[in-house]
């Protein structure tokens, strides 16, 4: 074989080794898009979790989301039962990039006239928390 052959083929078979390792590592798209990858949820509910999750909401969410009506952004009554909890707390810590790359934000980022939701500078485990007290609402139906 001459160099010109083996050049092609070790070219070909890089190119076709990342096309599969890229494959293998392609996350599930209802996870979202961030830094969120994996969220154990327990049977009961954390009430002491809840009660945090409740206040981080009420003091940086409620000015655009409502739990029972459409308000700048959308009702979150019913939203673990509509997303995944990694989804979920991936659109609380990563707004802007899902809107960008996430199909379903995308749709809810046209849908809502284009309001860009902000990142409220939260933590993960205050995206948790608030993934409680969601949980906890619609648990209540």
């Amino acid at each position: 074989m001459n160099k010109s052959k083996k050049y092609f083929a070790v070219t070909v078979y890089i190119l076709f080794m990342v096309f599969v390792l890229a494959g293998c590592t392609r996350r599930d798209p209802e996870l979202g898009i961030g830094p969120v990858d994996k969220v154990e949820i327990n049977a009961t509910i954390d009430e002491n979790m809840v009660a945090k999750g409740k206040q981080i909401f009420e003091s940086k969410c409620l000015s655009c989301h409502k739990i029972d009506e459409k308000f700048v952004g959308p009702s979150l009554r019913g939203v673990t039962e509509r997303r995944k909890p990694e989804w979920i707390m991936n659109q609380i810590l990563n707004p802007e990039e899902m809107t960008k790359k996430d199909e379903v934000a995308k749709r809810l980022f046209h849908e809502y006239n284009m309001t860009q939701m902000t990142f409220q500078n939260v933590t993960q485990d205050d995206a948790r928390a608030i993934l409680e007290y969601f949980r906890k609402l619609d648990s209540e139906k």
